[in-house]
């Protein structure tokens, strides 16, 4: 085990303890899968390219590929962390190790799992609206109490395909995200091939052609949400084959494959509708919610067009899988270190999961759903909204997190200079940069659906959820003493859990 000096100045690489989950059972082509089936990339590109249209017209490709780079950055940071300190907690071990217990459980497992509950409820309320859609119950879909219903159905079933393994939910993946890209991809080829549809143009994609400082932040902020949740791979490190090597590389290629993935549909979308206000147009404020519903029977036809509305419905429900399954990988490793109780470390026996995390984390899914639903359906919207900066704060702490723990290191090589000190830092500053700038528009209150005040009700629910984050950590240093005084440390063995 390391000293504490070697721990804070990243002097050596740890072993991730052995927690009981099964070793080996995915590989890379698995952990890829699973990184983009979180994205949900059919879904995102369908609820996001409209909104980015909307506010920097035909330069939406611009916007993705600069939204890009900090994602990109930042999945070095996470490549490099997680060869030196492979933990299927991740971010939380990562910036324990750096920053120490405080920062490492409020914004490395605090946030993260915030994130992760409120995309949870969005997703599986997307995936039930759109299978009772594609069933032809259209009047269940417009009701919220049976898209409610349906929503904890559809939780309840992806709760027990990850309660049962990793091996199976990736299994599951393979088709789900299959579908999802094949949709795609075929949906581009014909937009092309359409008559009259334009010709790509390299001005879509010219950083310097945004019209002032304001819409460029705000489209970039947004292609940030479509690309989040390829770090959820991460935390099947210590059940994939050479996971601290795999699992990074694979976090690369995820959002290489998204990038190209989300410009070919931008491109094609907007080569075949344009970006006019009226019609089909992609600055029609009536398309933008769902720009591959509204595109897809001109383009595809009346019958494939089902086919592009049951990808978006899977792409959903491949999401919610996924969330589940790296979200109770992160409560495992924070309870296996002492942050957390007990409970959470506990695995299943036979199936080799953490078997009380997922279940606890599905049902709490369920339950914050129901309640959202309850109290407002556009309180629900505004809680998806807030996610961003949620995504900005933790992803922004990571990549800084590697700058700090590797710099005793930084001028061994080039290589270490680059990929753990200089791309890593522009990266984590870009996203504080993105967190400050969502935060002062969230604050406005006419940004989303509801306001108290004269705040924004977005900002109070993003601020909300950190504010409330830093009360539950006062709570739980009075429990967990151990780790709150030998974070950097404990994150490096396992701990009993204290009762």
């Amino acid at each position: 085990m390391p000293n504490p000096t070697d721990a804070e100045a990243g002097t050596g690489p740890t072993t991730a303890p052995d927690k009981g989950l099964r070793g080996g059972s995915v590989g890379l082509l698995a952990s890829v899968t699973l990184g983009l089936s979180c994205v949900a990339p059919a879904y995102s590109i369908a609820v996001t390219l409209g909104f980015v249209t909307l506010t920097v017209g035909h330069l939406a490709p611009a916007a993705l590929l600069l939204g890009f780079v900090p994602i990109l950055l930042t999945a070095f940071a996470f490549r490099e962390l997680n060869r030196e300190m492979p933990d299927c907690g991740t971010t939380f071990v990562w910036t324990t190790r750096a920053f120490g217990p405080l920062t490492g459980w409020l914004t490395g497992g605090w946030v993260v799992q915030i994130a992760t509950f409120i995309a949870m409820t969005a997703l599986s309320q997307v995936g039930a609206t759109y299978l009772l859609q594609l069933l032809g119950l259209r009047s269940l879909a417009d009701s919220g109490a049976a898209v409610a219903i349906t929503a904890v159905a559809l939780l309840a079933a992806v709760t027990s395909i990850a309660y049962r393994g990793l091996h199976l939910a990736a299994s599951v993946q393979y088709v789900l995200l299959g579908l999802q890209l094949a949709a795609l991809l075929g949906f581009g080829a014909a937009a092309f091939a359409r008559h009259g549809a334009t010709a790509p143009s390299l001005t879509w994609i010219n950083p310097f052609a945004f019209d002032g400082f304001g819409p460029f932040a705000e489209a970039v902020m947004l292609c940030l949400f479509i690309y989040w949740g390829w770090d959820a791979l991460i935390t099947a490190n210590e059940e994939t084959r050479d996971g601290e090597r795999v699992a990074g590389q694979a976090a690369v290629i995820s959002t290489l494959v998204l990038l190209g993935t989300y410009l070919f549909t931008a491109f094609a979308a907007i080569g075949f509708a344009g970006t006019g206000t009226g019609g089909t147009g992609l600055g029609n404020p009536d398309n933008a919610a769902d720009i591959l519903s509204t595109l897809a029977p001109p383009v595809l036809g009346t019958a494939l067009a089902k086919v592009m509305q049951l990808a978006v419905c899977v792409s959903a429900v491949s999401a919610l899988l996924t969330s589940l399954v790296g979200s109770s990988r992160g409560t495992l490793s924070m309870a296996a270190h002492g942050a957390l109780p007990a409970a959470f470390a506990r695995v299943h026996p036979r199936h080799r999961t953490p078997g009380f995390g997922t279940v606890f984390i599905g049902a709490t899914a369920a339950c914050l759903l129901v309640v959202l639903t309850l109290v407002s359906t556009d309180f629900l919207g505004d809680a998806i909204l807030c996610i961003g900066l949620l995504i900005a704060c933790y992803y922004g702490t990571t990549a800084l997190a590697c700058v700090w723990y590797f710099r005793g290191r930084l001028r061994d090589s080039p290589r270490d200079l680059l990929l753990r000190g200089v791309l890593p830092l522009l990266g984590g500053l870009m996203m504080l940069a993105a967190f400050a700038r969502s935060a002062h528009d969230m604050y406005d209150p006419a940004y989303g659906s509801t306001s108290f005040h004269g705040i924004g009700g977005v900002f109070l629910l993003g601020a909300g959820s950190l504010v409330t984050g830093v009360l539950a950590l006062a709570v739980v240093r009075t429990r967990f003493h151990r780790f709150f005084r030998d974070g950097r440390t404990t994150v490096a063995e396992l701990t009993i859990t204290e009762d």
